[in-house]
């Protein structure tokens, strides 16, 4: 049975731990304020781009562009969007593990896909088993700016266009509640899923200098938007992630020092009782 002096250790070092966990939690749930915000304030944009497109995409036959176009797959390009820390429940291994299964499914030599790693834990599971990684980046921000993942993006889109990919896939969490994060993955090249999406507030646009001209600037802005509003629900999905795991790393704390505390008061009335019965021994034995 554990000593007096290991059992309150035990509860010393658990409560330090729940202070800590705690603490996480608080951050967490204002990170998560601010990153709702950030993905409902890139909703207008995100709807205004895909109309305007859409309007464009459907409304001439006469404008062409190769990200509408489909072609012989015979490479997959897969943006992964993973967190640079872990501690966030199974934010990281949920979209990870569908990834993997997906690509073992899909594709039987390396030489058929690559990925676009978007996280340091994502960049560390796929560089860990020899899979091709075309581009990286680490250390994005908690409340990430467009411009931290601009050239990342752009290149992404460029692989497409110079044809050194034939499909654009992304993997990320999407943000439901604060309880639920759902693992998504969607199609971004080519752009095929246009149709019907245009003209939805029954805006009628005018083009200058003409409508092939606007789809060679706003297809690439499209594509690219597409990453980046997927890095902000991903983000809203970490931070939510992480505050449900803090606050069950919280109560499990909680409930060990219960534990240990009843255990503690257990070996302390028994070590009282047994110094009481010591006592008694030794007056009986000087009468």
């Amino acid at each position: 049975m554990a000593s007096l002096r290991d059992i309150k250790n035990r509860i010393s070092s658990t409560t330090k731990m729940k202070q800590i966990t705690k603490a996480m939690e608080m951050v967490s749930a204002s990170k998560l304020n601010k990153a709702e915000q950030n993905t409902k304030n890139f909703v207008p944009y995100s709807e205004k781009i895909e109309e305007v497109v859409g309007s464009i995409a459907n409304g001439s036959t006469d404008a062409q562009h190769p990200m509408l176009q489909k072609r012989d797959v015979k490479k997959t390009g897969y943006v992964v969007i993973t967190s640079d820390r872990g501690l966030a429940g199974a934010y990281n291994s949920s979209v990870l593990r569908n990834v993997f299964r997906t690509i073992k499914e899909r594709h039987n030599s390396s030489d058929e896909y690559t990925v676009i790693a978007i996280g340091r834990i994502g960049y560390e599971f796929f560089k860990k088993r020899n899979m091709p990684i075309a581009k990286s980046i680490i250390g994005v921000a908690d409340q990430p700016d467009f411009a931290d993942i601009k050239e990342l993006a752009s290149e992404t889109v460029q692989m497409f266009t110079d044809e050194e990919i034939d499909e654009l896939n992304i993997y990320y969490n999407h943000y439901v509640s604060v309880i639920s994060q759902e693992v998504t993955s969607k199609k971004i090249l080519p752009i095929t899923d246009i149709e019907g999406k245009a003209g939805t507030s029954g805006s009628q646009y005018e083009y200058e200098p003409d409508q092939e001209q606007i789809l060679k600037v706003l297809l690439p802005q499209y594509a690219e938007s597409l990453i980046y509003g997927a890095l902000l629900d991903g983000k809203a999905s970490e931070h939510a992630a992480r505050r449900t795991a803090m606050s069950s790393a919280s109560d499990n704390a909680e409930d060990i020092i219960d534990d240990l505390s009843l255990s503690y008061n257990r070996a302390r009335q028994a070590a009282i009782t047994q110094e009481i019965t010591e006592i008694i021994g030794g007056v009986a034995a000087l009468e």
